[in-house]
């Protein structure tokens, strides 16, 4: 008999794990979710998970996505331009499959960010995404999707995936020759009309949202790590603001 396991990971709440089965805290926002996850399916689009419903306790039901999601130190290998160029042509996938949901302006757990012209992942990193055989296989944890611009979630891939964080680790690339080449590699993988210089105004917004809502799910959730993230999300967008990669 299959036992319910928790799930490393996340910080936000309780994640388990059932035979195939993935089970966490629904709430209003988890029916859009699903009928997202649906049109991803109908799609044809592989690597998400399928929504199951709900358990007899009020959960939500979804469909396991097998394969390894890296964590921090990051593996040397995500650093290839082959996970950059899958990252972002799965994020274009996903963002072209979600314009139907584009206009629903309610019952989601982010705010909704103008223009709304898709539905964003709102967390497309690394951590979130699942690969298998050394390729990129899928990405989970669609809890805050939300309406917004296709930049909004470009921006935080970009300070995850080229990165364009401030702290390093041995194996990430660094510079700002190198990050601005994997910026640029990113955004054509995408098919973005947007240059480096464009985008870059977007991560910094994009940061200082972030930094505001990890200082907020520091005190609901009394986790003191959030407020360090916070710190560090208001330095990089200073960093950056200043021009330096």
């Amino acid at each position: 008999m299959d036992i319910e396991q928790p799930l490393a990971g996340g910080n936000m709440g309780p994640v388990t794990r059932l035979g195939d089965e993935v089970r966490r805290v629904a709430g209003p926002w988890t029916p859009n979710v699903h009928r997202l996850l649906a049109l991803y399916a109908s799609s044809g689009i592989e690597g998400t998970p399928r929504p199951r419903g709900r358990t007899a306790d009020g959960r939500e039901r979804l469909s396991f996505v097998p394969g390894v999601v890296p964590g921090y130190p990051m593996p040397a290998w995500l650093w290839s331009d082959g996970v950059i160029r899958d990252a972002a042509v799965l994020l274009r996938r996903l963002h072209d499959a979600s314009v139907p949901l584009a206009g629903v302006r309610h019952g989601w757990r982010s705010p909704v960010r103008e223009p709304a012209e898709v539905v964003c992942h709102n967390d497309f990193a690394p951590y979130n995404l699942v690969f298998a055989g050394g390729r990129l296989a899928g990405v989970i944890d669609f809890d805050y999707a939300a309406p917004g611009p296709r930049e909004w979630d470009l921006a935080h891939l970009a300070y995850r995936l080229v990165p364009l964080t401030g702290w390093s680790e041995p194996d990430e690339p660094a510079g700002d020759e190198v990050r601005r080449a994997r910026l640029e590699r990113l955004l054509a993988a995408y098919g973005s009309v947007l240059a480096p210089d464009d985008l870059l105004p977007v991560v910094v917004e994009r940061l200082l949202a972030l930094a505001d809502f990890s200082d907020a799910a520091s005190v609901r959730l009394a986790n003191p790590d959030l407020a360090g993230h916070a710190r560090g999300y208001r330095a990089d967008a200073d960093r950056l603001r200043a021009g330096q990669l």
